[in-house]
């Protein structure tokens, strides 16, 4: 965890965070049993990942942009807004105000492509700042209410297909949208004549995937713009909590090389073997290297001032890969 002192946390996230106000339930005045729901993890649904020789034919599937954002789960019921680990995300009243109500939306909070950071900074702090104006919660689905609730179907009831639960976010966005309260330009609080709808939710597109040739013209035009990928969806697949083969994820990766520094020490099923390791780039950048490593790697692995290869993403703004693989 870094922990920064009173000067950095004043600069990042205003006098209330310097000054020990610092937890989410003193910013806002909740009980910190609020701030957290172990819950969320299990019903949220995951992504594989889409291989270029697997047995997936990507015809006919629904294709749509990988955001580079802070994925989030509202729950419309509770007019709570989760992050993936289950963790309250403290928006504004007027941000959260404006989203539709008794719906479960699963979605992305983001600024734009290459803006994931800026995006984190913003949803970080605690003092719900001016400048959430600038974020979207970019909807993708809607999840049956019996599976949110209870963590499974009945043996008598149909699940909703994708296409079905996109419609329903579809008309629950328009409708907040239409009812959506005003914000002037100079107060997310006041409303004058100059004021407009707060309008924070949007349906993210997609559009049926052709053949495999569609989908690497549309991978490759959209990392040409700066996005991170695309995501498949089956047509007409139900919302299952956990990793599932009817969502993908389609990446390109770069690859580069390291020089071993040392060995951080694993732990949970890690214990007592090499956990990740710690490398610099030919850019000297410092960073680890946890994934992608075999357990007999982890009993043996390769020695300080060896060079390794990995795989990533992209860069930080900081220059530092994303998600490195061994």
């Amino acid at each position: 965890v870094d922990r920064r002192t009173c000067k950095h946390l004043r600069a990042e996230r205003g006098d209330a965070a310097a000054s020990g106000s610092t937890g989410a339930g003193s910013a806002n005045g909740d009980g910190a049993a609020s701030d957290e729901d172990a819950t969320i993890p299990q019903r949220i649904m995951l992504a594989q990942s889409y291989k270029e020789d697997g047995n997936v034919n990507p015809a006919g599937w629904l294709m749509s942009e990988k955001l580079d954002g802070m994925r989030a789960f509202w729950d419309g019921h509770a007019g709570k807004l989760w992050s993936r680990a289950g963790k309250a995300v403290h928006a504004p009243t007027w941000w959260l105000s404006s989203l539709p109500r008794n719906i479960y939306l699963d979605g992305e909070l983001w600024l734009g492509r290459g803006q994931f950071q800026a995006c984190m900074r913003i949803v970080r702090r605690q003092d719900r700042p001016q400048v959430w104006r600038q974020v979207k919660f970019l909807v993708f689905d809607a999840p049956d209410d019996r599976v949110m609730v209870g963590g499974q179907l009945g043996p008598n009831s149909s699940p909703e297909g994708y296409e079905e639960r996109y419609e329903k976010a579809n008309s629950a966005i328009a409708a907040a949208a239409s009812a959506a309260p005003s914000m002037s330009s100079s107060s997310t609080s006041s409303s004058s004549s100059s004021a407009t709808p707060t309008i924070v939710a949007e349906l993210h597109p997609y559009q049926i995937c052709r053949d495999r040739h569609h989908l690497d013209d549309q991978l490759t035009e959209i990392e040409r713009l700066g996005g991170e990928g695309l995501m498949l969806r089956r047509p007409k697949s139900t919302y299952r909590p956990g990793r599932s083969p009817h969502l993908l994820k389609v990446k390109s990766s770069k690859d580069d090389e390291a020089v071993v520094l040392g060995h951080e020490n694993g732990r949970g099923r890690h214990l007592g073997r090499t956990g990740a390791l710690k490398v610099v780039n030919r850019m000297g950048k410092t960073f680890k290297i946890g994934t992608g490593l075999s357990d007999a790697e982890r009993e043996n692995p390769p020695p300080v001032g060896c060079v390794v290869t990995y795989k990533y993403n992209e860069l930080t703004e900081g220059g530092i890969p994303r998600f490195p693989v061994f």
